[in-house]
């Protein structure tokens, strides 16, 4: 590692605050990236949970739209749906976390019931829109955890690189900086000293 900076007082001083900022900076980075990891192993945690929501509300939906169809038949189903009102609002504001932004998805379901006179129906059929429903809630959910997810992960990578920069080339190196002029001053003051006590031992032999 070549070391190109005078071997002054005022650069050791100099040398030292850059050491001691890069050493403070680790710490809140390596800090930092253990937070980032408890929140990712979090979130991760909640996708699965959500993702198990998702699925399971999605299989009882479509089989309660099964047991309609098979009592109602696909033309009468069909005629039923057309009529059915729904308006769905989605607003998507953020939040910050470690220095990333984190989505958060407000869902909101606006209907106009009622969508169909109950003569006729299938109970099946209000019970797959009540499982749909939720179905929707749960996706706009799992749509804000994964984004959230991918950009902690992102964060995280970042914060990782910053972290192993520190750790392996600019603590290092100022350490090897903070020991070259150390050694350099020292040396300097040993010759210094060797010299002084020379021209006082010559000094002292003229007076003699």
């Amino acid at each position: 590692m070549a070391i190109r900076i005078s071997a002054t007082k005022t650069n050791l001083i100099k040398t030292k605050g850059v050491l001691s900022l890069c050493r403070e900076g680790y710490q809140l980075l390596d800090e930092k990236r253990r937070i980032l990891l408890m929140e990712i192993s979090s979130i991760t945690k909640i996708i699965d949970r959500i993702q198990e929501d998702v699925n399971e509300s999605i299989s009882d939906a479509y089989a309660a739209v099964e047991k309609a169809l098979a009592a109602m038949g696909k033309s009468g189903l069909k005629n039923l749906a057309a009529g059915i009102d729904t308006e769905i609002e989605i607003n998507i504001t953020e939040k910050k976390l470690m220095g990333t932004s984190i989505p958060s998805v407000s869902l909101s379901l606006k209907e106009r019931p009622p969508f169909f006179s109950p003569v006729g129906v299938h109970p099946a059929l209000d019970q797959a829109l009540v499982l749909l429903r939720e179905t929707i809630k749960h996706i706009a959910e799992l749509a804000e955890k994964r984004i959230a997810l991918q950009r902690l992960e992102k964060e995280f990578q970042r914060t990782t690189k910053k972290v192993n920069a520190l750790e392996k080339i600019h603590i290092p190196y100022y350490n090897e900086v903070v020991k070259v002029i150390t050694e350099r001053l020292d040396e300097e003051s040993r010759e210094a000293f060797t010299t002084l006590k020379e021209i006082k031992r010559k000094l002292a032999s003229r007076e003699l």
